[in-house]
């Protein structure tokens, strides 16, 4: 097989080995590709892997040899999964690598909104703590999680282990799921999502994106919010419409929300979201610790394995 791999860079930056993938053939591998670089790139692929790089019905046309695209991610959307079909190549995905992950980031955020770790934190090496009169302080109330209502929108796998670690901290937790509509834990609640958004505490988004999902999160749903509530995103950014994701937090329609994910990524530098103190943005790195980047290889392994054998798996078209 010859293997193409589109953008390489984010999967493994060189804490991972690629050896056993170029032990599957001649194995070509690109930090990162321009999109009209695709063709040139992988114009002899049999074989293509690509984590954001588009594979577009253009190119499809244009690289007669390929057979497989096995995509460095959950979502597909970058891959022209119609034409495809029409052609005969299978697109696989690896669905499961970061639950953990991801489930963990919707806490890091969390935890950064109710204990202000890295503000107190930079205090302190500032020397605020040492003049100090008193043996201690805070800068914003503090807030303890047990007692508070957890809002789950999609209540897929991340959003299941997003419960656990929920319950874990003492949180209610309610659930909104378009096909999912109850689960084996009498400790979660199915609701509406209306009352999803307007009950919760901290509502955390982990729904794909789909032409319904697509700036769902909008002046109306945000405006249902508890103006102490938090908003977490880290599955999809259009899910959020941002301008009145903006507008309700300069507003204080809600306190504040943390983002992993926007709806243009990389974002521009005038973003407005960047002006506000209680809106906490990460470059989408949720799925980023090397436990999950290092299943995400295997699957694709795994994939690329299948689909040599003739039996390819995790095929989403």
């Amino acid at each position: 097989m010859n293997i193409v791999v589109l953008d390489g860079y984010t999967l493994n930056p060189g804490d991972l080995s690629w050896d056993d993938l170029r032990a599957l053939g001649e194995c070509a591998i690109y930090d990162n590709t321009p999109n009209e670089d695709v063709v040139r790139v992988a114009a002899e692929a049999d074989v293509v892997l690509t984590n954001k790089v588009l594979v577009t019905r253009e190119a499809l046309e244009q690289l007669p040899a390929l057979r497989f695209v096995s995509v460095l991610a959950t979502g597909y959307n970058i891959v022209d999964v119609a034409a495809c079909r029409e052609r005969g190549i299978p697109v696989s995905n690896v669905p499961t690598y970061g639950t953990q992950s991801v489930a963990q980031m919707v806490f890091a955020h969390l935890l950064e909104f109710t204990q202000h770790v890295a503000h107190h934190a930079q205090t302190v090496r500032d020397g605020r703590w040492s003049r100090s009169t008193s043996f201690c302080y805070w800068d914003y109330p503090l807030i303890e999680l047990e007692g508070l209502t957890m809002g789950i929108f999609g209540f897929g796998r991340i959003g299941r282990q997003v419960a656990v670690l929920a319950k874990a901290s003492g949180m209610k937790v309610l659930a909104y799921d378009a096909y999912v509509r109850e689960c084996d834990d009498d400790n979660v609640c199915f609701v509406d999502i209306d009352t999803l958004f307007s009950q919760s505490d901290v509502v955390t988004l982990h729904s794909p994106l789909t032409p319904e999902t697509q700036g769902l999160v909008s002046a109306r749903l945000l405006g249902m919010m508890k103006p102490t509530a938090f908003l977490i995103n880290t599955s999809r950014g259009p899910v959020i419409n941002e301008h009145d994701l903006y507008e309700a937090l300069k507003a204080g329609t809600i306190t504040g929300a943390g983002l992993d994910v926007l709806e243009v990524e990389p974002p521009a530098l005038d973003n407005p979201l960047y002006t506000l103190d209680n809106c906490h943005i990460t470059p989408h790195i949720s799925w980023a610790t090397r436990s999950a980047r290092a299943r995400l290889l295997q699957t694709t392994l795994d994939n690329i394995k299948a689909f040599a054998a003739g039996k390819p798996q995790n095929v989403v078209n």
